[in-house]
């Protein structure tokens, strides 16, 4: 895709960009990462954006667990772009680094907190297998409830859509930061 100048946007862009900017994310979102692709659909990007501010900012699960279940699913999908921003703002949501450190080397958690661990199990062996055990789906609904599952499986799905956006679309980390992960053979 390629990149958008601010100043060509066409009127529904303009429309797009200034909702998200004038939404949780803040004034000082610009044209990089997922949002520099959606912009290319704005009516999708409309949606995909709003679906993402609820499912970063409007949800029952807590910062430092959501955000815990973000880099699982970068690392799951190698979203360079997606890992970068969010490592940072998981580790200030309470993640440890050494925790942060095993998962962006591809291991489990070994010191992960206990909630953080039912989570990594949730989501790796949703991803892994494309369903979840009983017993690890009770682990998690224990801790989040209904609405809470619903919510999660909310932000599981929109970041791995966003993952998938980066890779597909080739979003490169801003220039001078390294690639957290070993680029696949393609």
């Amino acid at each position: 895709m390629p990149d958008l100048d601010e100043a060509k946007l066409d009127k529904a862009q303009r429309a797009l960009l200034a909702a998200m900017r004038a939404g949780p994310r803040g004034a000082g979102l610009n044209l990089r990462g997922p949002f520099g692709v959606f912009m290319h659909a704005p009516a999708f990007g409309a949606l995909a954006q709003e679906l993402g501010a609820h499912c970063r900012f409007g949800t029952s699960v807590s910062p430092r667990l959501s955000e815990f279940a973000i880099l699982v699913t970068a690392r799951h999908w190698r979203a360079h772009y997606e890992w970068h921003v969010h490592a940072p703002i998981a580790q200030k949501a309470g993640v440890r680094p050494a925790t942060i450190a095993d998962l962006k080397a591809g291991r489990a958690p070994a010191r992960a907190a206990a909630d953080e661990k039912a989570v990594y199990a949730f989501v790796t062996e949703l991803y892994g297998k494309k369903r979840v055990s009983d017993r690890t789906y009770v682990r998690l609904h224990k801790l989040f409830g209904d609405a809470g599952m619903v919510e999660f499986m909310g932000i599981l799905g929109y970041y791995a859509l966003v993952a998938m956006t980066l890779d597909a679309f080739r979003v490169p980390v801003p220039e001078g930061a390294a690639l957290p992960f070993a680029e696949p053979k393609i």
